[in-house]
């Protein structure tokens, strides 16, 4: 059964807006759902970026509020090691621009939430912060389309070679 075109569309942007998830599993379920590949992009897109702002003004308040429960003591220290070892390297040697190309990068555990995350942990400025993660975020959607489109357009031409033999 397919959906009705808005809740595609709807759930793209969440599917965008989701940890772990993001574009990488956001643009290809738009084009699941027989969204055009644009249209799978901008929805991935909103719903990815919606998070950035929230994620940089929210979690230095959910940290310090936090602060002294041992179960989060011990979920933010795995969080802050996992992404330090992923992305303070690029960081500290490009500043904010490298924050742009951690999260432009289109691996698991590098897009919105990560390099949020990151510029919290990093102490950069949000002013500094948000134009890069939305740079990254806007960078790693044209790649993920990119990459979805060649294979969807791969596939359907390798089952139109074989249903015309």
């Amino acid at each position: 059964m397919m959906l009705e075109r808005p809740w595609s569309e709807l759930l793209v942007m969440l599917m965008g807006a989701t940890p772990l998830i993001e574009l990488r599993g956001a643009i290809p379920l738009g084009l699941a759902l027989n969204l055009n590949l644009g249209t799978s992009l901008i929805f991935a897109l909103i719903g990815n970026s919606l998070v950035i702002p929230i994620v940089l003004l929210l979690l230095p308040r959910i940290i310090q509020w936090c602060e002294g429960w041992p179960p989060f003591e011990r979920f933010w220290e795995a969080l802050e090691r996992r992404v330090r070892l992923k992305g303070e390297a690029t960081v500290q040697r490009y500043g904010a621009i490298g924050l742009g190309i951690f999260v432009a990068i289109p691996l698991p555990g590098t897009g919105a939430w990560a390099g949020a995350a990151l510029a919290v942990i990093l102490g950069i400025r949000r002013r500094y912060a948000l134009p890069s993660i939305g740079f990254g975020v806007l960078t790693a959607g044209i790649l993920v389309a990119l990459i979805a489109g060649g294979v969807l357009a791969g596939f359907q031409g390798l089952v139109l070679k074989e249903i015309s033999l």
